[in-house]
């Protein structure tokens, strides 16, 4: 998760956003509402991650539309769903994010899924155009202060 926030975006670790990424038994582990899941190759190492919360979008610094859209505690929210670029074009985020959407349908407390991802994403926005749709593209539709950012809800029911 760090090599993806380093090397794709470009950002580096930022805590305000990425303190799950440190942390991840916190956000992901202690909570039977939360989860994480790695996929390992032959030599243990990672290539994929995939992670599922309740936390909703936050206002700010998204648009408050947005967070009374997708409220904490009913939304479950797909994050950290990254694969290594070798690992890529073979289903495997795809197959990650069925088992994050069956985890959400089984927990039964949750009225939507959503997520967020950032476009320069080498297929993100592929793969969430195939399993979602657009509610929020900053890259259009807000003005000062987004973070270009689209915002996407899954549909499962």
């Amino acid at each position: 998760m760090l090599d993806t926030v380093y090397h794709v975006f470009g950002t580096g670790y930022v805590p305000r956003w990425h303190a799950d990424i440190v942390d991840p038994e916190a956000f992901y582990l202690t909570s039977p509402r939360h989860t994480l899941l790695v996929a390992v190759d032959d030599a243990d190492q990672v290539v994929a991650t995939a992670a599922l919360d309740s936390r909703g979008p936050a206002h700010p610094p998204n648009p408050r539309w947005l967070a009374d859209r997708f409220p904490s505690g009913e939304t479950a929210q797909l994050r950290r769903v990254y694969v290594r670029p070798e690992h890529r074009r073979r289903g495997l985020a795809r197959r990650m994010v069925g088992e994050l959407m069956a985890f959400a349908k089984a927990d039964g407390g949750y009225e939507a899924v959503y997520l967020h991802t950032n476009p320069e994403s080498p297929g993100a926005t592929e793969l969430w155009q195939e399993l979602g749709e657009v509610v929020c593209d900053e890259r259009r539709e807000v003005t000062g202060g987004g973070n270009g950012v689209v915002h996407y809800e899954i549909p499962w029911n």
